[in-house]
């Protein structure tokens, strides 16, 4: 009776001492993390299990032994696969990640599983030896640079061709519909038409050179202008006085003596919307096209079995150094004015830069590019503001062993520029890329890059 009694007592005093340990345990997380917590609770199991062997049988304690190691890997088993992805660690409670799952008994055939359920296991156990488990920022940024931000290249291939099979039709329709306007032929713009990798295959860009005469028209740099802005420029008609309005097929869209940007896109816009049958190009094709009809901008919405897109249209005014896109932008005071644009030459230079020094300045910028397309906090930073960011660093060790470095250090100076209010041009000091941003749109990108930068790996 005594010693029934004894028994009872030591349940009881087991079951106070495993409430109290999990208390510790489940608090013990706030302060010390995962890791930290996981090696306290292995420390605090081991000191549980001295004290139940000591209230146990010798069957019992003999049983325990065999499991203690078994138990001991499992823990830290969980320790890391919670740090790598909890969707992993939840799949690991069904499958090994180091061994098939053992066969039955000889003795015990295993029933015909459900071929569906099959199916699912298989390509659960296959998904989870795929995945790597990564430790250090940096193995998790090149894990997300093959994973995640790049889009396939056969899907890719598809929307490039796609781009370019609209990009046929258009040039058609336009010399069909506007003889009278001279035009050089469409190009690909953007990550499809310089095949560089695509992170997202939502928009492309055709660019649609204007044919100026160069000896009627005279490019006006934008700190010449009355608003001194370095990146909206003008372009003006010259000699009229001898060489009469008419003399060029571009004199239509003149306002106040120089090419109004806004008129042509305007002219255009009515075309695209009234004027072509998108319904028959877009059965030619495969897909359905729509202009957008409320919009300054010239648009086409397509959707196809395996892509969808948006294809903006930008006539361009160029001449050999200088590209000036009509482009509307939300703080443009004027119809006649032309946006400055260093695409070319900001990619050409991050080319150069990589080339010189087997750099991983383009690989940073891909993977920051996904970031901005996954998180909808920072889908106003453009690529543009990333590329200009990268290459003020460009003198920085870029090997890719200094991936995690570089990358850290581009979200902190974006922070500052941010918190300034101004991110200069890598090649115009005096442009400020982060004009077109209110308030409101620089403190949702400041906190987003702030958790970007102390938290890397939630976004990744």
């Amino acid at each position: 009776m005594a010693e029934m009694q004894f028994h009872k007592k030591g349940k009881k005093g087991e079951s106070e001492i495993g409430s109290l340990l999990d208390f510790l345990l489940a608090n013990a997380r706030l302060v010390l993390g995962v890791g930290g917590a996981a090696l306290l609770g292995i420390a605090t199991l081991a000191v549980k299990r001295l004290i139940d062997r000591a209230t146990s049988s010798p069957d019992e304690k003999a049983a325990e032994e065999k499991v203690e190691q078994k138990s001991i890997e499992e823990s830290w088993k969980e320790v890391v696969l919670s740090k790598a992805s909890p969707r992993l660690a939840q799949k690991a409670n069904r499958a090994d990640l180091s061994a098939p799952l053992p066969l039955p008994a000889p003795s015990q055939p295993a029933p015909d599983p459900d071929p569906d359920l099959r199916t699912e296991q298989d390509q659960s156990s296959s998904e989870l030896k795929k995945t790597p488990i990564c430790f250090t920022l940096q193995e998790r940024l090149l894990d997300y640079c093959t994973r995640h931000a790049s889009i396939p290249e056969a899907q890719s291939q598809v929307g490039r061709q796609l781009a370019l099979d609209i990009l046929t039709e258009l040039q058609d329709i336009l010399r069909a519909k506007h003889p009278e306007m001279s035009f050089s032929a469409l190009q690909l713009g953007g990550s499809l038409g310089s095949c560089l990798p695509v992170a997202r295959l939502d928009h492309a860009c055709l660019m649609l050179p204007l044919v100026l005469e160069p000896t009627l028209w005279r490019f006006i740099p934008g700190q010449e202008t009355i608003l001194n802005d370095p990146q909206f420029w003008m372009v003006k008609r010259v000699d009229l006085e001898y060489l009469a309005r008419g003399s060029s097929p571009w004199d239509r869209f003149l306002v106040g003596g120089y090419l109004s940007s806004k008129t042509i896109v305007e002219s255009l816009h009515k075309t695209l919307v009234g004027s072509v049958n998108w319904p028959g190009i877009g059965a030619m094709l495969e897909c359905t096209i729509r202009p957008v009809v409320a919009s300054d901008d010239l648009k086409l919405e397509v959707m196809h079995s395996e892509v969808q897109m948006t294809i903006t249209i930008l006539p361009m005014a160029a001449t050999k150094d200088v590209a000036l896109l009509a482009h509307s932008h939300p703080k443009a005071p004027s119809e006649n004015l032309w946006h400055r644009s260093y695409y070319k030459e900001a990619n050409t230079r991050l080319q150069e830069l990589d080339s010189g020094d087997a750099g991983v300045r383009q690989r940073c910028l891909h993977i920051l590019k996904g970031i901005c397309r996954d998180n909808s906090s920072l889908s106003q930073l453009t690529s543009t503001h990333l590329r200009h960011a990268i290459l003020h660093l460009s003198d920085s060790d870029w090997a890719e062993a200094a991936l995690a470095d570089r990358f850290l250090q581009v979200t902190e100076e974006l922070i500052g520029y941010l918190d300034k209010g101004f991110l200069p041009s890598y090649f115009n000091s005096k442009v400020n890329l982060f004009s077109c941003l209110g308030e409101e749109d620089i403190d949702e990108l400041g906190y987003a890059l702030y958790r970007m930068f102390s938290e890397p790996d939630a976004l990744l």
